[in-house]
């Protein structure tokens, strides 16, 4: 993903006869090069969707996993994989859950992960960039566009280099199969077709193999 271009706010070296000046904000970029895994513990993978036409409900998948292979000398290069079990996820009502695994929405039985596997990354502006890539649920694939926004990269009290970014994207749960729904009254469905998922990620570089 194309991540990392945040500018330093050093100044920049003078080049010398004996080694030529080099920019730190490339330098901090290409340090970022390598493959992560996502953290679950601190990390964040969710919903809200529209109930009863009147309030939000808001979910999460409690078990998910990743990698992100980022190139920081060439972003394009970069990549995304994340795995969410279907059977995790929780809106704060256990029957509501049950439901929502059932046929009538996921079928988690039958199809147990929700996955989406990256193909192309730009930046939109500043830190905000777009990742691109397949949204697998249930037995359908279809393209999805994530707006990113980059919170930056540190090192933490443990030595694991971090990288962390949020960002969301609506989708039309009909266009993956998700079509259950029940009238209302006074008009309008219980559940409205439109969803938004919702990441929070923060993810560990792997270490450098030893030579």
């Amino acid at each position: 993903m194309a991540l990392f271009t945040r500018k330093s706010t050093a100044a920049t070296p003078t080049a010398t006869a004996e080694a030529p000046a080099v920019d730190p904000a490339l330098a901090a970029l290409a340090a970022l090069t390598g493959t992560y895994t996502i953290d679950p513990a601190h990390s964040s993978i969710g919903f809200t969707v529209r109930h009863a036409m009147v309030t939000n409900v808001r979910g999460s998948f409690g078990e998910h996993e990743g990698t992100l292979t980022l190139d920081g000398t060439d972003p394009a290069n970069s990549s995304a994989a994340i795995d969410v079990k279907i059977a995790s996820i929780d809106t704060g009502i256990a029957d509501r859950d049950g439901h929502l695994v059932s046929g009538d929405f996921f079928d988690a039985e039958k199809f147990p992960l929700m996955t989406f596997r990256s193909t192309r990354a730009e930046q939109l502006g500043g830190d905000t960039y777009r990742i691109t890539g397949d949204l697998t649920i249930k037995d359908v694939t279809r393209p999805l566009s994530i707006d990113l926004e980059f919170n930056g990269s540190a090192t933490d009290v443990y030595g694991n280099e971090r990288v962390g970014f949020e960002g969301s994207a609506d989708i039309l749960r009909s266009d993956w199969g998700l079509t259950w729904n029940a009238a209302l009254e006074t008009g309008g469905v219980m559940v409205s077709d439109k969803v938004k998922l919702n990441f929070d990620i923060s993810a560990i570089k792997a270490a450098a193999p030893q030579a």
